[in-house]
Order: C-alpha cells, then sequence, then structure tokens
C-alpha cells in the first residue's frame, strides 16, 4: 500500500510539470506568422504576445534607446527560404533572432544569428544586420504585441499606439 502514495505523488509531478511546459498558458502566449510572399519568399515568425497592462511603452517596457527582445520569453525568430532584402540591405537565407532599439522617430532592426536561445541572452557580435525603419502610428491601440506580414512582403511590428512596418523582398 505504500507504493500508492509513491505513484500520486509521481503523477502530480508529471502533471505539474507538463503545465509548466504548455506555452499557451503563459501570461505572454506564444504566436506565429506563416507567409509565402507575392515574389515566393517562405516567411516564418515565431514570438510571444506581451501585454501593456497599464505599462507605458517606451519608458516601463521596451525603454527607448535601449534593446529590446521584440516580444516576450525566448527570441523571437524570423526565418526566410532564399536570399532576401530588409528595407534594401541584404540578408542571406535563413534563421535569426529578431531584437529592436525603439527610437523616438525610428526603431533599428537587429536580426542576429544566434535564434534558439531565451530572448534575454543577446550578443551583439552575432549580429548579421541591423536597419532602421521608420515608426508609425497604429490605426487603432494594441493591448498586445503583434505581428502581421502581407503577401506584398510588408511585415508590421504593433503594440499600444505605435507601429513598425518594414519591408522585405527576394534577392533579385
Amino acid at each position: 500500500m505504500k507504493a500508492a502514495p509513491i505513484l500520486f505523488f509521481l503523477m502530480m509531478i508529471s502533471f505539474v510539470g507538463f503545465a509548466q511546459n504548455d506555452k499557451s498558458k503563459r501570461p505572454s502566449p506564444p504566436d506565429s506568422v506563416n507567409i509565402t510572399t507575392q515574389d515566393g519568399v517562405n516567411i516564418s515568425i515565431h514570438y510571444s504576445k506581451p501585454s501593456l497592462k497599464g505599462r507605458q511603452l517606451g519608458v516601463d517596457i521596451a525603454p527607448i534607446g535601449k534593446i529590446w527582445r521584440t516580444g516576450a520569453n525566448e527570441a523571437t525568430t524570423i526565418a526566410f527560404d532564399k536570399d532576401v532584402t530588409i528595407e534594401g540591405k541584404p540578408l542571406s537565407a535563413g534563421k535569426y533572432s529578431l531584437y529592436t532599439i525603439p527610437g523616438q522617430q525610428q526603431t533599428t532592426l537587429i536580426f542576429n544569428k544566434v535564434w534558439d536561445q531565451w530572448g534575454t541572452k543577446y550578443d551583439e557580435s552575432q549580429d548579421a544586420l541591423r536597419v532602421n525603419v521608420s515608426n508609425a502610428t497604429a490605426s487603432a491601440s494594441q493591448e498586445q504585441f503583434t505581428i502581421t506580414a502581407a503577401p506584398s512582403g510588408s511585415i508590421r511590428l504593433a503594440w499600444g499606439e505605435h507601429a513598425i512596418p518594414f519591408q522585405i523582398k527576394a534577392t533579385k
């Protein structure tokens, strides 16, 4: 009869472990975007969606002038199956982590070669590309950070009243 309590205890540990591995239950749940552009580039983006929860962008979260993981939890990843240009600058096909440095008028997009890591582990020496893009205003306020993509190759990062649009094209 001593085996029953031990078996029950082991089952409870496994259920707790499973619940902790269920990423959909996180406060910043995972999301993804997969699209094939009109010029034939397959783009795959995986990220987690933090919420504002009363915090002010640029101050309390994603501070102006400081590196931000561009999402939550694990590093946000973006992958291309072909060589591309991002806002006219070349980037080889592959998978990258996506970081940003928010600014007042512009944001720096950073495509980093190390993608399989927690989002706060950033090594500048592994940057494959940095691109400055102009900030925009979102048409509607977004409580959760969201990434969208269009067949034209237009990608948009949106959160609160802020948006960061950028263009991806196949290298010719």
